[in-house]
């Protein structure tokens, strides 16, 4: 398991994700911000919701991989718009209460959920991951038209054990199936562990990581993409 190899790196985590930044205070209803699309603009959205591992931490936001996201889409002419509304330190709970205002802003084609790395930071109970899972995807899912789901999984920090760290992990699969959403086991398959694409923190990745954890999303959101152009 990818976290496992870099254990000793779960304080510089704890200080990137969770502490360095704090998390956002949602905004109120009606009041602007630049993850919203203009009204003018009537591509249809995709929302990436998540912690600072998609706001792109410690690069420009023209690097984080929603950003890469959207020009893949660009080059494929696939005619729809990313908003990455990513928050540094924000657990399930500020995720699902920030989930209302998001979704009220306009019509969501697609939304991709990346939640959880910090409620493993804090040792929450897994209980209470599920539960605000549930209640984000149920929301979605009340929205009309309901937005296609993307639920990305997660890795709890080793230190916790092994049974939490498989609780955590099962939580991801058991409620994708539950709400029978789109599922990407691990966002950062194939980049957590390895120096080379990851910053100095040992966690966020570099550029060359955001790559791939860009290939990541794509394969599972291309196909979705192309069945809504359809």
């Amino acid at each position: 398991m990818h976290w496992a190899r870099r254990s000793n790196h779960w304080s510089w985590l704890a200080c990137s994700l969770l502490l360095g930044c704090g998390p956002a205070k949602p905004a109120p209803a009606g009041a602007p911000a630049k993850d919203i699309p203009a009204p003018s603009d009537s591509r249809p959205v995709v929302l990436f919701v998540g912690t600072s591992l998609t706001a792109g931490r410690g690069l420009d936001p023209a690097e984080a991989y929603p950003a890469l996201i959207q020009a893949r889409i660009d080059s494929a002419a696939l005619g729809f718009r990313v908003i990455n509304a990513g928050v540094s330190g924000e657990t399930s709970a500020g995720a699902l209460h920030r989930m209302d205002w998001l979704l009220s802003q306009g019509p969501i084609a697609i939304l991709v959920l990346e939640t959880g790395a910090n409620d493993g930071l804090r040792g929450l109970p897994v209980d209470s991951l599920q539960a605000n899972l549930d209640a984000i995807l149920a929301r979605a899912a009340a929205l009309t038209p309901p937005p296609v789901v993307v639920l990305a999984g997660m890795e709890a920090p080793p230190n916790l054990g092994r049974q939490y760290a498989s609780r955590f992990r099962e939580i991801f699969t058991s409620t994708a199936a539950k709400h029978r959403v789109h599922y990407l086991p691990f966002l950062l398959d194939g980049v957590a562990g390895i120096d080379s694409l990851n910053q100095p923190d040992g966690i966020h990745p570099t550029t060359d990581g955001e790559r791939i954890v860009a290939g990541n999303v794509w394969k599972i959101l291309r196909p979705i993409l192309d069945s809504i152009s359809k």
